[in-house]
């Protein structure tokens, strides 16, 4: 089986938003806490010693997925041609019933509750209609500092290395997200990092 995933080079975002507010516009998303790609700021230091970094968060299609386990009512599935954690929204009971046990097994907080009464779970789906029709997400084509990329894991390794972790980003071999990073590094020397 093929196992898709993210790269995210932490180096070159500058924190622009692009990806986050690309997503929302093509998913036509209107409230403001839904953000199925998430950009968080990290800032460390004092002046002058001070250091800056961004971390996106969509989805990260774990390869043993906590949500998958936690749904009781089977509404998020791993599809076996390319390990995309999706979600059936016709399955989902909504917040009134079920109270989100896939959002609370979630350590990246990905499934997400609307504002509207009763919402069902929402998700990044990693935009597999676009995969389907061989486009990458809308995320990764609208990046205009090239930070995001995706593919299969072991090619991802291959032409950009295995580090699984970086600055904001805790992994968690225990469900193994299908992420890579070249992340930005901060160590208080002399120069500031």
């Amino acid at each position: 089986m093929i196992q898709l995933g993210f790269y995210f080079d932490q180096t070159r975002c500058t924190g622009c938003y692009t990806c986050e507010v690309a997503c929302k516009d093509w998913y036509d998303i209107h409230h403001r806490h839904v953000r199925w790609m998430r950009v968080t700021p990290i800032e460390y230091g004092t002046f002058p010693n001070l250091f800056a970094a961004y971390i996106t968060s969509p989805c990260y299609h774990c390869q043993n997925p906590p949500c998958v386990q936690a749904c009781p009512e089977d509404a998020i599935l791993k599809r076996d041609a390319d390990g995309i954690v999706f979600l059936d929204q016709a399955k989902c009971v909504g917040k009134d019933t079920c109270n989100g046990p896939c959002f609370k097994a979630c350590p990246w907080d990905a499934p997400q509750f609307g504002p509207e009464e009763n919402p069902k779970m929402q998700k990044c789906h990693l935009c597999m209609e676009r995969i389907d029709a061989g486009q990458v997400p809308v995320c990764v084509e609208a990046c205009p500092m090239f930070a995001l990329d995706i593919g299969p894991m072991d090619q991802l390794k291959t032409k950009y290395g295995d580090i699984t972790e970086a600055e904001g980003f805790k992994y968690m071999k225990r469900f193994e997200p299908s992420m890579v990073f070249k992340p930005k590094r901060y160590s208080q020397d002399e120069n500031g990092y």
